[in-house]
């Protein structure tokens, strides 16, 4: 049934349509294999009265859309591509397992490539027990530019793009290396933290290629970055396990193997992970889909009730926030994580679908995070005026009125669409838009905040 003369063949397609339906919450995988065994009936049909592989299998979706609103939605979306098909054959429709086995060979390589450039610094006598804020202001340096490199492959970005986002990591490397930071200084810890998040902006660009400037290409570089944590999470998890079972199998014959885990295995394997998480997230896209919907719905209510019981809390006691180093990252980590648990609620979440109970908990997650991130920005003022600017209280600031703002917006849209007064769509160009802003004030700090607070 297939036709190898035309673009893509019929399994390939099928397996796109089953897809598709998978990643839907509505419908379950024994109605897929129904819907299946429908689906390749009618082509086989529709091909035996003559027609060719490729237009019976787009007329047997349309027919289908009429029994069914998923098949249909799946059809309005890709009979463009798919008629395309019928008269456009593409130069390099080589084997799908070919091409998925370069990709994997690719990744490996650099996977290994960013293993050993994070060991090249020892050649020059700069050690990892010894110079730790060399490596923490470098780590990402380390594994953006390979990981960027990958996506550029990837996406056979133009020479042109090749050459501004080169700029920018050299740019990045300058900076993170010229200023004289003192020793264990403010300044050189603010910029161990803004780069990576600078520099993650520069690996957007590369992985959404020429769809960055649309709203869907950043939104897909949403969904990769939450993908992208979960199966680092769970490299990292399976790496601790491996290693706990090697330090104990090499100890029962009196050979200590944590000085090669502290200067080898954990550096090495932690850079190399995060290319090899990337390919996973880029190999096995159907398979985590399926999982951005399961997490959201999990953790929204958890935190929702966390910062409601919070500020619950703080009205009844009348206690202030303490606001102190440790207890400022504590809190600015729990926000950053509400937002990031928004942006990956909104990536995972069908735009034409209408308001439910879930959104209704995404709004209460949302006007609770803006309330303590009001406390947090009164408590970080309070203590500015009392004992002045410090680098990491500007920096907290900063963060906080960005977080303000956008959580301040979004309840605005949210509300919006659960009144009916607006598309969700709204809500997701605000996020995708508002991107930029992070990068943006990451470069700041770690461009501007050292020589201004005289590198301490």
């Amino acid at each position: 049934m297939s036709d190898p003369g035309r673009g893509v063949s019929l399994e390939e397609q099928i397996d796109q349509w089953r897809s598709y339906l998978r990643r839907r919450q509505a419908i379950h995988s024994v109605d897929v294999a129904e819907l299946e065994d429908h689906l390749r009936e009618q082509v086989a049909v529709l091909v035996d009265a003559g027609l060719a592989t490729d237009e019976a299998f787009l007329v047997a979706v349309k027919r289908m859309g009429d029994l069914d609103a998923l098949s249909r939605e799946f059809a309005r979306e890709h009979s463009d591509r798919l008629w395309k098909q019928l008269v456009v054959v593409p130069s390099d429709s080589g084997d799908p397992r070919a091409r998925a086995r370069t990709d994997a060979i690719v990744a490996f390589c650099l996977a290994v490539a960013a293993a050993v450039v994070i060991k090249v610094p020892a050649l020059f006598g700069i050690q990892l027990d010894q110079d730790a804020g060399f490596y923490a202001r470098n780590l990402s340096l380390f594994v953006l530019p390979l990981l960027t490199g990958y996506f550029v492959w990837k996406r056979r970005l133009d020479t042109s793009t090749l050459r501004w986002l080169a700029v920018a990591f050299v740019a990045a490397a300058v900076f993170a290396n010229v200023y004289p930071f003192a020793p264990g200084g403010y300044t050189e810890a603010l910029t161990a933290l803004h780069l990576p998040i600078a520099l993650w902006l520069v690996v957007g660009i590369a992985y959404a290629g020429g769809r960055w400037s649309q709203v869907g290409g950043r939104m897909d570089f949403i969904r990769f970055s939450g993908e992208l944590f979960i199966y680092y999470v769970l490299i990292a998890l399976g790496g601790g396990v491996l290693t706990a079972f090697m330090a104990m199998t090499f100890q029962s014959i009196g050979i200590d193997v944590e000085p090669f885990f502290e200067s080898w295995l954990l550096p090495c394997g932690a850079v190399g992970a995060v290319v090899v998480a990337s390919w996973l997230v880029e190999a096995k896209q159907s398979v985590i889909e399926n999982m951005a919907p399961v997490l959201t719905r999990l953790f929204t209510p958890l935190f929702a009730a966390l910062l409601v019981t919070f500020l619950l809390t703080l009205v009844f006691t009348g206690r202030g926030v303490d606001i102190e180093r440790d207890m400022l990252i504590v809190f600015d980590l729990l926000l950053v994580l509400v937002l990031g648990l928004l942006l990956y609620s909104v990536s995972a979440r069908d735009p034409g679908a209408p308001p439910g109970a879930f959104d209704v908990m995404q709004v209460v997650l949302v006007v609770s995070a803006l309330l303590a991130d009001a406390v947090a920005l009164w408590a970080i003022s309070a203590r500015i005026s009392e004992l002045g600017f410090t680098p990491n209280r500007v920096a907290a600031l900063g963060m906080n009125v960005i977080l303000l703002v956008n959580l301040a917006w979004s309840a605005v849209l949210y509300v919006r669409f659960l009144r009916g007064g607006g598309p969700f769509t709204r809500l997701e160009r605000w996020q995708t838009d508002y991107l930029p802003v992070y990068a943006v004030w990451a470069a700041i700090v770690v461009l501007v905040f050292p020589p201004v607070f005289g590198f301490v």
